[in-house]
């Protein structure tokens, strides 16, 4: 498992735990590490200030500073030393804002876990594509956020959800291939999960420009049943780390574990039911690969 789910999980995953979405936790106030990597007192003033910068520019439409969007979710490290080695970078991000993959079965526990979520445009995708018009951001739990409360004029932009309905959208999105992820506002509170693909900043970053990472594979990747799998190739289309491979010789597509994000998106996509998800663990190539580039 990954070491969030030993440090925050005690040995489970940490983000089926009920006490990382706690409202103890979210207005506790920060170790002096924490205090210094994320400039706040509690995690709500951290929030408030995130929400400010990176979720509401998206919201109103309004742009703000890069350097005021970029120190929303980046650690004093990160910012302060331009020169910060890619582990030293990883490090601050743990601490501040860090995300992991979830495959969508993970997803609605989440949502069974928390009251309701507020589903609202994404910042990263207003400052690299300029667009609001997608509504793939959900801050979990009752405005967590505090966008409705502390932004009235904003709510025409934003959507509560109750759980089956935000099922819903997020099978939805499963089936476009966006991939899943959960956040933390100052580790380990989570408040948010987020549906990403190229245009979402940290996977960009992350992955495409093959940076530092950014968010934790999954506890899962994906199998094909070669008694299933009929080598339509559909699957591969949907892959966003360039997992799967196709064998002419066989007819069928192979997954490479040590690529495999462990999304299953791929499984949308499959029209013989040929993918399934295997715990990491449990593969002893993949079992220990939770951060680096596919």
């Amino acid at each position: 498992m990954c070491e969030f789910c030993t440090k925050h999980g005690e040995g489970k995953k940490w983000y089926l735990e009920m006490k990382n979405y706690a409202n103890e936790l979210l207005h506790a106030e920060l170790s002096s590490e924490q205090k210094e990597a994320v400039r706040a007192r509690t995690r709500a003033e951290w929030i408030e200030r995130f929400s400010y910068n990176f979720a509401m520019p998206a919201v109103d439409g309004v742009p703000r500073p890069l350097e005021q969007f970029l120190g929303a979710v980046l650690s004093t490290t990160e910012l302060g030393m331009p020169q910060a080695g890619e582990d030293e970078i990883v490090e601050g991000r743990k601490v501040v804002h860090f995300g992991q993959v979830l495959p969508i079965e993970d997803v609605e526990k989440v949502i069974d876990m928390v009251d309701s979520i507020t589903r609202l445009p994404c910042g990263c995708r207003f400052v690299s594509t300029g667009k609001t018009n997608k509504r793939y951001c959900f801050g979990l739990g009752k405005d967590v956020w505090g966008i409705l409360g502390k932004f009235p004029d904003a709510s025409s932009s934003l959507e509560v959800l109750h759980k089956e309905e935000a099922k819903r959208v997020i099978r939805d999105y499963d089936k476009e291939g966006l991939i899943h992820t959960v956040w933390t506002g100052v580790t380990p509170f989570i408040f948010g999960v987020c549906n990403c693909d190229r245009d979402c900043l940290a996977y960009r970053g992350y992955i495409e420009q093959r940076g530092a990472p950014s968010f934790f594979r999954a506890e899962y990747i994906c199998r094909i049943d070669v008694d299933l799998c009929t080598g339509c190739k559909e699957c591969i289309s949907q892959c966003q780390f360039g997992a799967q491979f196709y064998s002419s010789e066989l007819g069928q597509v192979y997954i490479d574990p040590t690529r495999c994000f462990g999304c299953g998106v791929c499984r949308a996509a499959c029209p013989t039911d040929a993918i399934h998800l295997v715990a990491r663990r449990e593969d002893p190539v993949a079992a220990n690969v939770w951060l680096g580039h596919p």
